[in-house]
């Protein structure tokens, strides 16, 4: 699949790695509707190839409403990339008592839930286009996290909320095959988003020292590089792909 000129539906796109693909995606040529609970600060500057509609991944109705825009606006999609998400720590048990049930059915119903539903509209979307000379008719890129593996503690209800991305990457794939539709999910590491901005400078740079090549925190724009390539590589489909610098997370 030619990434120029590409049309995109990228949920979580008013900031951090979503944004980054939204704006790759533009920078290439192509148009992308942006789903996010909030506008991003640039879509201005972003130029009218970028459509932004507000809504949370949870609601089916809204996804619909950004799958409509998409359809006039862009005549369909042909990529969809899924980057709203949570994240906050809590231990099963911990000092001030037990895991409340809400955190952890928020965390999956964000991450999980929010991930299949926006990959199913996407799917139904997808289906309608004419497939290119490898028969493909679209491309679901999933986001996972290395958490997903190496979930520390605390991260109970985030790790288990994208480890089912990955567990149903391949399953997807294998379903969707017959439409010509490709899933994959990449699973970043610690990256420069806005869960860690508001971190001191010096704590980011400690956690990108953990890294052990680059020693630094990922970039949104290597993520959607990531995006870029798997759009353009047939063969990469019912993989989960870390992009992480081999960083494999200790206990704490």
């Amino acid at each position: 699949m030619n990434f120029a000129g590409i049309r995109a539906f990228v949920s979580g796109g008013a900031s951090g790695l979503g944004h980054a693909v939204a704006s790759r995606v533009v920078a290439a040529g192509g148009a992308a509707v942006v789903l996010d609970l909030q506008l991003a600060a640039d879509a201005d500057a972003m130029g009218a190839r970028a459509h932004f509609i507000a809504g949370d991944v949870t609601d089916e109705a809204a996804i619909e409403r950004a799958m409509t825009l998409a359809r006039e606006r862009l005549g369909g999609i042909d990529l969809a990339v899924t980057c709203a998400g949570i994240g906050a720590a809590a231990r099963l048990i911990g000092r001030s008592g037990a895991m409340p049930a809400e955190h952890f059915r928020r965390m999956l119903e964000v991450n999980l839930v929010g991930t299949l539903l926006c990959a199913k509209a996407a799917a139904l979307l997808m289906q309608h286009n004419a497939p290119n000379a490898q028969g493909e008719r679209g491309l679901i890129v999933m986001t996972a996290s290395i958490a997903a593996f190496d979930g520390q503690i605390g991260q109970v209800a985030y790790a288990a909320s994208k480890g089912g991305i990955v567990a149903m990457t391949l399953p997807l794939a294998r379903e969707l095959a017959s439409s010509g539709i490709r899933v994959v999910t990449i699973a970043p590491g610690i990256f420069q988003t806005p869960l860690l901005a508001g971190l001191p400078e010096a704590a980011q740079a400690s956690l990108g020292q953990q890294v052990p090549f680059p020693p630094r925190l990922g970039r949104p724009a290597e993520y959607a590089d990531l995006v870029a390539h798997v759009a353009e590589n047939a063969m990469l489909n019912g993989e989960t792909i870390r992009l992480d610098g081999a960083l494999r997370m200790g206990p704490r």
